[in-house]
Order: structure tokens, then sequence, then C-alpha cells
């Protein structure tokens, strides 16, 4: 058997391949938007994908089953769940329920109904014939049980979380009770993926672990007591998950020569070209690094650096119904282009070009450009005590109940969208947040709104502890 896993690091997000290698065939589930990653990866290894499965429909990305499927030939299977629920399947699929099965030579992937995270979530276990026909080898669970945490249930509103809450212990309850110990989880995420809290840093363990070491899978709890300790530990969901459902529902359309950077569908933009876009409404992304946006930047570009957390950012700040510009240094196609690929990885599909030359062809043509006042942290304390600035913190909320700033104020970065309540645009304010990304982005996104006073502390809290300065936790 050919088992290969995939990691999204953007995003947390595990995909996986199995196969047999008797027959050649190949089967992939939860593949990402940028589908060409599987096809090269099965033509090197001399494989056919047969087979295209998803485990739920997912909220944190955008899926790239339907589109992998129609390229390849391949079936593509869906949970048979989700009929009468608030997001159904509109488009051709095979739908699977509990006991269905693929069947690749002599690998099997058998469907089981894990709801809870959401209602049609189907576990997939592996079966290695050549090995057991009948005891699973793997479980891909999805966003239905993690290395030291389950998938959090409060996507389909408030009224149905505690529900969805309660199908997960029943899940939990019965659908594991007869699994064995040694069989291999594999989950869709890991640790930094706000698909579910408390997540382990690993993204492979064993049923035998978890049922010991994972807090929900203690026999002992009550279902009450379940549901609380559930719902107790949940990150801040992004906004952009409800989009991205009825995007997977709907049916994604194909990006496949988008991230190609095709011609006809990528432009690069010389100045004038740009003006004219920003004018019809166009967003500007700079994904430049925080230190050169903040030095300067094109008055109204929202500054979301390219790394790891640019998928998870664009999705939660960039508008989604404007057309998107990036900016980088120079004009980079192969930056662009990956780039790209993060953004439509969580349904930003409206990249309509890049700036020719980038952020230095702005600059050498002297165009105006604004900036963000970098401040260390024996300033931004000093300006703190006598009045003038007010420190806004932009972590998230553990974050801040771990440790805060004395005397700051509070509210998370992806909140500023709309501006901070009770602060005038032009009161003075310096941000923070761990190391300097995330209150670039805030900064960017209030800058945006019209606050004409930002300053940035550029090496976060970490700086401000280094300093020595006084730090309060809540008790």
């Amino acid at each position: 058997m050919l088992f290969e896993a995939f990691e999204e690091k953007g995003l947390s997000q595990m995909s996986y391949a199995i196969g047999c290698q008797q027959s050649n065939e190949l089967a992939i589930v939860d593949p990402r938007r940028d589908i060409d990653f599987y096809i090269d990866f099965a033509a090197e290894e001399g494989f056919v994908i047969r087979h295209v499965l998803d485990t739920h429909i997912h909220a944190d990305f955008a899926s790239g089953a339907r589109e992998l499927a129609e390229a390849t030939g391949a079936k593509l299977h869906l949970s048979g769940y989700d009929d009468n629920e608030d997001y159904e399947v509109a488009f051709d699929h095979l739908p699977m329920r509990e006991g269905d099965s693929v069947q690749m030579g002599n690998v099997r992937l058998e469907a089981l109904h894990t709801p809870g995270h959401t209602p049609e979530h189907l576990t997939f276990l592996v079966f290695d014939g050549a090995r057991s026909p009948d005891v699973p080898v793997v479980a891909l669970t999805g966003d239905f049980l993690f290395v030291g945490s389950l998938g959090r249930p409060d996507l389909l509103g408030e009224e149905a979380t505690r529900g969805m809450a309660r199908q997960a212990f029943h899940s939990v309850r019965e659908k594991l009770k007869d699994l064995p110990d040694g069989l291999e989880i594999r989950p869709g995420h890991g640790a930094g993926s706000a698909c579910g809290g408390g997540m382990a840093g690993r993204t492979v363990s064993t049923l035998g672990y978890e049922r010991v070491a994972n807090p929900l899978l203690d026999p002992d709890l009550s279902e009450d007591e379940f549901v609380e300790l559930l719902l107790g530990n949940l990150p801040p969901a992004p906004d952009f998950y409800p989009r991205n459902k009825v995007t997977n529902s709907e049916g994604p359309k194909p990006v496949q020569g988008m991230v190609d950077l095709l011609p006809e569908e990528i432009e690069a933009f010389d100045i004038d070209d740009l003006k004219a876009q920003m004018d019809n409404g166009a967003a500007i992304i700079d994904i430049r690094d925080r230190l050169a946006f903040n030095a300067a930047h094109i008055k109204g570009s929202l500054g979301i650096e390219f790394g790891d957390n640019l998928s998870t950012w664009a999705g939660w700040v960039a508008p989604p119904d404007k057309p998107l510009i990036l900016v980088d240094h120079d004009g980079d196609d192969e930056l662009i282009s990956d780039a790209i690929r993060a953004l439509v990885r969580v349904g930003q599909d409206k990249v309509v070009g890049f700036l020719d030359g980038g952020f230095d062809a702005w600059l050498t043509a002297g165009e105006p450009f604004a900036n963000i006042p970098l401040v260390d942290a024996e300033t931004a304390k000093n300006d703190l005590d006598h009045d003038r600035r007010a420190l806004w913190d932009n972590r998230e909320q553990n974050e801040w109940d771990d440790g805060h700033a004395l005397g700051a104020h509070h509210m998370p970065a992806h909140d500023v969208r709309g501006g901070i309540d009770g602060v005038a645009k032009d009161e003075p304010v310096t941000l923070v947040c761990g190391s300097g990304m995330r209150s670039t982005v805030a900064a960017s996104l209030l800058l945006r709104e019209g606050y004409t006073d930002i300053a940035n502390l550029m090496g976060g809290m970490s700086a401000w502890e280094e300093a020595g300065l006084p730090v309060v936790a809540k008790d």
C-alpha cells in the first residue's frame, strides 16, 4: 500500500494519497485547491488517480476535489449525509454512506459517519488487504478527531452548536468503540488550524494513545461535561469559513489556469493601470515583509506579508467582493504565483493581477507612499505612561489572558475592521501583537478606515518582555 501525507502549512491542512502498488490506482483525500500538486505526484510515482474524496464540506479552505476529479477522470466521492442540511452539495458526485467503500486492488477505503464537526462528516477507514482485510490500518479522520482534540461544532450557528457538540459525543462513544488501539490516526489538521482548539503539534497518533491522552476521549465524561469541555476551548472562527462552506457546497470554480499564471488570467499592471484599478475599487495586498510595508507602501494597501499566514489572513481580512492586486518588491513571477496559490486555497479567487516591477517600480517612478511609524518597547511604554498614545494589543484572547502590557487595551487584529469603538480616527494609537505581523495587518486595516495616527511596536510583546517592562495576566 502506498500512503503519503501532504501538509499545507499556511492552513495547517493535511491531505492524503492512498494507493495500491499492485494495481497502481490512487485515491486522494481532502485535496487542496491547486490540484497540479497531486497530478504531478501521481505521475512521478507511476500511479493513476481513480478516486477523489472529501471527508466533509470544508469551511477553512476551498476544496480541490471537484476540479481534481474532472481533470483526471476520477470518481468523486462525497458524503451522502448532506440531504436537507444547511449546506448541501449541488454538483454531481457519488454519495457515500456508512459502510460504502472504494476498492483499489488490495486497498480499501470504507466510510464511517462521524458527525459533530459537521452533520455530513465522514471518517475513512483504510484497509490494507495484503496484511488484513478486516482490521483497518489507518483512519483518515478529517475534522472529527484531531491529535489531542476534536473538531469545533459551532460552524452552523449558535442555535445548532450544542446539538452538534452532542453529535460529536455520540460519534466518539459509538463510532470509535470497536476500533483497535493500534489504529493510526491521520487528521485533517494540526496545531495552528482554527478548526479545533487544543490540538497537539503532531499530525499523527494512534487511537490507543488518544484514548489515554485526548481529554475529549475520556470515558468518564458525561455528555454534558463533554459538551462544556469541547465548547470551552475554541479559538475564534474566521468569518470566511461560512463563505467557503457555500463555495464548497455550490462547487468551487476551476482555478488551475489562474495558479499557472496564464496571461489571459493574470495581468502585470503598470502604474497607470494600477491606479485605474484602484479608482474602480480594486484592493491592494502588499505581500512584502512587515518592515518593508511599515517603511513605505501604497496608500490603502493591506499589509499581509508572504509566508505561512498569508492564506488565513487574506481569507479573513481581504474583501471577497473586490478585485485583488498583489504587490511585492519587484514583481517576481514565482513569488506572485505562490501568493495566488495561497489566496485561492481560501476561496480568494478575484486576483486580477500584480504590479509590474513591484513596489520598487512605484518608488522609482516617484509615486507618493504612506508609512507606519515604528516604535520600540521603551518608547511605547513612555508614550503610554504620559498619555501620549494608547496601546492596543492585537493578539488573540488566550494570548492576552496569558500576559499583556500593563495599561494596554485589547482587540484582535481581525476585529479592527470597521475601526475601534470609542477611538477617534485622529487619536494617537500604537499597536502591538506577538512579533509585529498581526499588528501590521491591523495597522493597514485601520489606515484604510481613515485612522491617521497609527504606530507599530516592532518586535511585539516579545520585545516588551525582553525589555523587562510590566506584564499582567488574567487571574
